[in-house]
Order: structure tokens, then C-alpha cells, then sequence
């Protein structure tokens, strides 16, 4: 009992075709098209905050272009949507000198927070980052706080960390320019 020619080469064309949908099927779809080249404080590039985007058609981008804080304007915060989705939150708060920040107990099912040797202190979840020091200056002296978390549900497990971690020490430098910080 064989198969007639004509139903081998139909057979085999079918499965040239299923194995090339099925290539496609696996291609990483590009992050949302619309996120600019510099985003939040003009401080990340595209590339920087590609890995928290994921699907989507519309970016939004909202917050100040600058994190320049002073006495009268003390918080700053960018946000980045995709279709309506928070993807990422980066945030600087300014207070004066001699108040400390507050950082509310992690929540227990999550996995454990670690120390980030940025700042005068710092602390490192699997969604984020948090840095505060001290801006002892000529003209003016405050404390900051610089946080950033994002949407890590498209990353591949375990790369987290070291994204935020890269992430916190660009923006730590930046900020510290923008908010002459110790100048």
C-alpha cells in the first residue's frame, strides 16, 4: 500500500508550510514601535527599557522633561504605558535634609529584597529599584529618593535584577546632575 506521488509532494509542501508558520509563531514580537529614543528625564534610551515594554501598538509617555527638583517643585515621576498598561515608573522625591525616606515592609509571597550598593543606601526587588542619599551642596543641602519599577511578566525569569540594577546606576548619575546634587 503506498501513497500515490502527487500525495507525498502535497504532504511534504504542507509540512514546508507548517514548519515556516510555526518559525513565525516563535519570533519575538518587537517591543511597542512608538517609544521615543530618550524617554523619562531624557535619561533611558529605547533600548534601556525595551526588555519592560512588550506587546503593544500605542506608547504613552507621560511626566517632566527633567528631574530638576528645589524647594518648590520636590517630586518628579514618569510613566510609561502601553495600550493602557503601566510598563514602567520612574520617580525622584526631594525632601529636606534630616528627613528620611520610608520604605514599607516587602510583601512576604514575594521573593526577598537585597541591598544595592548605589546612593547612601539602596535596595533591589525582581520589579524594581530604590536609592536614597544625602545632597550636602555650597548653596543647598536635601535628601533624594530615586525609585524605578516595571512590568517584568515578558522578561526571561532571573534577568530582573541586573536590568534594574543597570537601570538604577544610569539614572543615579543622571539625577545626581539634574538635581546638583552635592554641587
Amino acid at each position: 500500500m503506498g501513497c500515490a506521488p502527487d500525495t507525498l509532494r502535497l504532504l511534504a509542501g504542507s509540512l514546508i508550510v507548517a514548519a515556516a508558520l510555526a518559525g513565525c509563531a516563535d519570533e519575538k514580537k518587537a517591543a511597542a514601535p512608538q517609544l521615543p529614543e530618550r524617554t523619562c528625564f531624557g535619561v533611558f534610551t529605547r533600548s534601556d527599557l525595551e526588555p519592560l515594554m512588550g506587546h503593544g501598538d500605542t506608547v504613552t509617555v507621560s511626566g517632566p522633561a527633567d528631574t530638576r527638583l528645589n524647594a518648590q517643585r520636590r517630586a518628579a515621576t514618569c510613566n510609561v504605558d502601553v495600550d493602557g498598561r503601566g510598563r514602567v515608573l520612574v520617580a525622584a522625591t526631594r525632601q529636606p535634609l534630616g528627613q528620611s525616606f520610608f520604605w514599607p515592609p516587602t510583601d512576604q509571597s514575594e521573593p526577598a529584597p537585597e541591598p544595592l550598593a548605589l546612593g547612601d543606601k539602596g535596595i533591589l526587588w525582581n520589579t524594581g529599584a530604590r536609592v536614597t542619599l544625602t545632597c550636602k551642596g555650597a548653596e543647598d543641602s536635601f535628601e533624594l529618593e530615586l525609585a524605578i519599577s516595571g512590568s517584568v511578566e515578558h522578561m526571561k525569569p532571573g534577568t530582573s535584577r541586573a536590568l534594574f540594577t543597570s537601570l538604577m546606576t544610569k539614572y543615579l548619575e543622571s539625577a545626581k546632575q539634574q538635581t546638583r546634587c552635592g554641587s
